[in-house]
């Protein structure tokens, strides 16, 4: 996209000099995908970890539709979602897929690590920490897996390991959730390892997802934390998940949602002055980002 005619050197260097055929297409990746799922847990139980995300959610239906109940998802809901994420994701894979999940409640204790911490790495971690722990103590409730799902992608690949390096940064959560689950990696097959977001979104919409669904917007890990700068409290999080859902909804409603890659409010720390009626009340400022 950032070179002249790129496309076009592309599709000439692929159809002419490599002469492939262009006939793949996500139907048959996704039926490649099944196969090797099933092959390679055979009766085996897999723990899916969902962040309430697309990756994770077509990595779970995926393999759902390959091994059916040996599949568990863990769902953590630390509290820090956008406006009734949570209930979507629960009520999408009991109801709609009848997925066997267990969500996990744990706002409360998010909310209390959290408690005076402003600056943004460290809430990063302190999230990661915990987010491994709850997931750990769940894991050995569920027992018995062999393997653990998750939704890494090929840009996760190429940002914090190589197939053959060493992993660092956020890939490390997921070495980390693997020995708290004491299961093997288990990426799809390894099939989401090979592709990008787009391609991703395509085969969430071949496996029969909610375009609602796999088409929004990238969400952070550490969620609405990291998009409300200093200290976290309910109050603020209630107040910028309103504020997003509004934004957010008009952005819809303006036909104007699947055109823009990323948007999102943001609660500033900023205390400032308005006039109602015959007072001057302090509010709290928020601000848009796209």
């Amino acid at each position: 996209m950032h070179t002249p005619h790129g496309a076009a050197l592309i599709r000439n260097f692929v159809r002419k000099i490599a002469n492939l055929a262009g006939d793949w297409t996500m139907r048959a990746f996704k039926e490649e995908a099944i196969e090797k799922i099933r092959g390679q847990v055979g009766k085996g139980r897999v723990i899916c970890g969902l962040s309430g995300g697309v990756d994770s959610a077509v990595a779970a239906v995926l393999i759902h539709e390959a091994i059916g109940e040996q599949l568990t998802c863990v769902f953590v809901d630390h509290g820090l979602l956008r406006l009734g994420e949570a209930q979507e994701v629960v009520s999408l894979f009991r109801d709609s897929y009848n997925i066997p999940l267990v969500h996990v409640e744990a706002e409360r204790l998010f909310l209390d690590a959290l408690a005076g911490v402003s600056d943004p790495e460290l809430k990063r971690k302190a999230i990661g920490k915990l987010f491994i722990d709850v997931f750990e103590a769940e894991a050995k409730k569920v027992g018995g897996a062999e393997f653990l799902a998750q939704g890494t992608l090929y840009p996760d690949v190429i940002e914090s390991v190589s197939f053959t390096g060493r992993a660092v940064g956020d890939y490390q959560v997921a070495s980390q959730c693997r020995r708290a689950a004491r299961a093997h990696e288990h990426d799809a097959g390894g099939a989401l390892r090979e592709l990008f977001k787009d391609e991703v979104r395509a085969l969430g919409r071949e496996l029969g997802l909610p375009q609602k669904f796999v088409g929004r917007h990238p969400f952070p890990g550490p969620g609405l934390a990291i998009r409300c700068p200093g200290d976290i409290t309910r109050e603020k999080l209630d107040i910028l998940r309103q504020a997003d859902a509004v934004y957010i909804e008009e952005i819809r409603r303006a036909g104007l949602y699947d055109d823009i890659w990323q948007a999102f409010a943001v609660l500033l720390p900023v205390r400032t002055v308005g006039v109602m009626g015959d007072h001057r009340p302090t509010i709290s400022s928020w601000g848009c980002a796209r």
